[in-house]
């Protein structure tokens, strides 16, 4: 299987050339997209939903508890369906927690502090409460544990690995796009916890289904797991996948069940969120970006990963925009890097499909 062969396969997996009949679907079937900028990750589900949904219906499917943000891998955070959750973080939060437990020391966040946090955020949240970031501060500062410095931002995210709290409904800006949520608890907010046989297992053939061919180095990355627990995943997972090519030595697998059906009219040129799935999920990268290029989409030494322009699943360039108050009607803007690949209406009506995302 060839590199133009592969992005093809993946492009389908991801559903960018078989979307998916709802935003709940698309969440359901990739089972983490990340989403550190909120509005790419709830454009990222959108590319992926037929019918051209716009902002409001993604912020519809947090309002109705289909899916919820929190920091599910690698201490970054990502929209997951509510009810795969409890799984998944039982699967990655242990070793989230071990990594970050350097900060946690330095930062004075011992398990008796964390337990004071979790009982004053669980007193203000019991009973249906819904606050925001802000909020939930003031209750923590006001029970005498501190969020000065990077210590709140770090509460929040031992609170959620421990899934004792998550990010819910979306909160309203008039006028504006909205980009910040709620935070709820979890117990309340998605009280249906799915419990698979195997959640190992389970991990890597969802993963598999959504972003295959890939192999379990693709997988320790995503997953932020060891390389050798993501080979067990892939051999606790042997009979619902299987091999359909190698690369630099590295078996690609892709599940067994017949993938979604490409819709013949999907556009060749898309604008893709910052940190896409179909670029960042993967050891190997120059699958879907020509190894120059690699350096101006990124991950930057600040960790940024920049929103890209893809023809037929390869970079062809990058784009930016804003959501910010001021700036929130500029149209986004386009920097073709590769320009012999792709025309100027292609670039055009592909930002244009963002611009209506946005309602712009």
């Amino acid at each position: 299987m060839d590199a133009a062969a592969l992005r093809r396969e993946r492009l389908r997996s991801h559903r960018l050339s078989a979307p998916a009949a709802s935003v709940a679907d698309v969440a359901s079937h990739m089972l983490a997209v990340q989403a550190q900028e909120f509005w790419g990750g709830r454009w990222a589900l959108a590319a992926r939903t037929r019918g051209a949904p716009g902002l409001s219906d993604v912020d519809a499917a947090f309002a109705c508890g289909e899916i919820v943000r929190s920091w599910t891998m690698r201490g970054t955070i990502h929209i997951v369906p509510a009810r795969d959750l409890g799984w998944v973080l039982a699967v990655t939060g242990p070793r989230q927690r071990q990594q970050a437990a350097g900060v946690h020391r330095s930062e004075g966040i011992d398990d008796a502090e964390a337990l004071r946090a979790e009982r004053a955020v669980r007193a203000a949240l019991g009973g249906g409460g819904r606050l925001t970031r802000a909020e939930i501060f003031a209750v923590l500062e006001a029970a005498g544990v501190s969020t000065a410095g990077q210590r709140g931002y770090h509460l929040l995210v031992v609170l959620s690995t421990r899934l004792v709290i998550c990010q819910g409904p979306v909160v309203a800006r008039q006028g504006l796009p909205t980009r910040e949520q709620r935070f709820v608890l979890v117990e309340e907010w998605a009280p249906d916890q799915a419990a698979p046989e195997d959640p190992l297992a389970e991990f890597f053939r969802r993963f598999v289904a959504s972003h295959g061919p890939a192999g379990p180095r693709d997988f320790s990355w995503w997953s932020g797991l060891p390389l050798g627990v993501a080979r067990q995943a892939a051999d606790a997972a042997a009979e619902d996948v299987e091999v359909v090519a190698e690369r630099a030595g590295e078996r690609l697998y892709v599940r067994r069940s017949r993938g979604p059906r490409r819709l013949l009219s999907a556009p060749r040129v898309m604008a893709l969120p910052p940190f896409e799935e179909s670029y960042i999920s993967y050891a190997d990268r120059t699958v879907a970006c020509p190894a120059p290029l690699l350096g101006e989409v990124g991950p930057a030494k600040n960790g940024i990963v920049k929103p890209i322009l893809v023809a037929e699943g390869e970079v062809v360039g990058v784009w930016s925009t804003s959501v910010a108050a001021g700036r929130q009607d500029r149209l986004p803007v386009a920097r073709v890097l590769v320009p012999d690949q792709v025309e100027a209406s292609e670039v055009d009506a592909a930002l244009a499909r963002f611009s209506h995302f946005l309602g712009r």
